[in-house]
């Protein structure tokens, strides 16, 4: 089964976790973490292969258009997904745009980017609920 790895790129904030590593690892994605633009980069080295990456538009010491430059001279078929406040910030071309940081929406858009893992994935979730309930059936008979 071909599950997308992703890499998120998030600020780091003392006793926070990413909610967006949080969001994509419960769809059953793969999900690496950088939380810095520099930490980023050095990831992409190591794994140059991520279907995608997420990252906020504001926030980095290094312009987003920039940003996006640098990773995708790393991984030239990377795709972009770029989440920002209610103003759109233009970081170049992306292959989507969230204006507002929405977990339905943007695994709605994963799900449309990546239709056949999708489809994959909901499978092998529904195999593992009955595989599951045929246990507990059995357990209790």
């Amino acid at each position: 089964m071909f599950r997308p790895c992703f890499l998120v790129i998030d600020q780091e904030f003392p006793g926070a976790i990413s909610t967006r590593k949080l969001v994509l690892e419960t769809a059953k994605y793969n999900v690496l973490t950088a939380y810095s633009a520099r930490e980023a980069l050095s990831l992409l080295e190591r794994f140059p292969r991520v279907d995608g990456i997420v990252m906020n538009a504001t926030g980095h010491d290094t312009d987003c258009a920039e940003l996006i430059r640098q990773y995708r001279a790393i991984a030239p078929g990377l795709r972009v997904i770029l989440t920002s406040g209610k103003d759109l910030v233009d970081c170049g071309p992306v292959d989507l745009a969230l204006d507002n940081y929405d977990p339905r929406k943007l695994l709605d858009s994963l799900a449309k980017m990546f239709p056949e893992a999708n489809t994959s994935i909901v499978a092998h979730d529904d195999e593992l609920q009955q595989e599951y309930k045929g246990r507990a059936e059995n357990e209790l008979t």
